[in-house]
């Protein structure tokens, strides 16, 4: 069965803007589960990754700071619970004692180095979509009667940002 235009994009918004799992769309929109994983497929084929917009979508909901914060200081008290334990150890000698602060320590700096890598172009793109979602907001709330218009505008527009913003090529 052939699937329209409009129910495509609505898969494509339900997936990435309401963060719904692929079998809830497809019984939501009597799409099969295997076509909707096809189009998926298709979609970041052409450079339209649907996963790397739902995670932008997610960051630029909650704010990319808030994430990276969370996820440092999750990882800090883990790292700080490890340290103790090695510390306070009887059964570890001292050489092994070194090298797994030495680990931790590398562990560390790894962490730091990769959330500084991911995060400017998923952060780049949560900016742009949050910023994307506030404008909507606005023409809503204050321009009503434009609203169809500027969403016929802005979903195409925001399918092409990672690919204008360098982040469709990664990941």
């Amino acid at each position: 069965m052939a699937h329209n235009t409009q129910t495509r994009a609505a898969v494509r918004a339900a997936y990435i803007f309401e963060m719904l799992p692929l079998s809830q769309i497809a019984t939501a929109h009597g799409v099969p589960l295997a076509t909707l994983r096809s189009w998926k497929k298709r979609a970041l084929d052409t450079g339209d990754d649907w996963d790397k917009l739902r995670g932008a979508q997610a960051l630029a909901g909650e704010g990319v700071e808030s994430i990276a914060r969370q996820m440092v200081a999750d990882y800090v008290v883990q790292h700080k619970a490890l340290m103790e334990a090695v510390l306070t150890a009887k059964d570890i000698n001292p050489a092994a004692k070194v090298a797994a602060l030495a680990s931790l320590a590398d562990s560390f700096n790894k962490m730091l180095a990769a959330s500084k890598r991911v995060l400017p172009e998923t952060g780049e793109l949560a900016v742009a979509l949050r910023v994307l979602r506030l404008l909507g907001e606005y023409v809503q709330r204050e321009y009503p009667q434009h609203a169809n218009a500027l969403l016929e505008v802005l979903e195409p527009f925001a399918a092409g940002l990672p690919q204008t913003l360098g982040a469709g090529g990664h990941g």
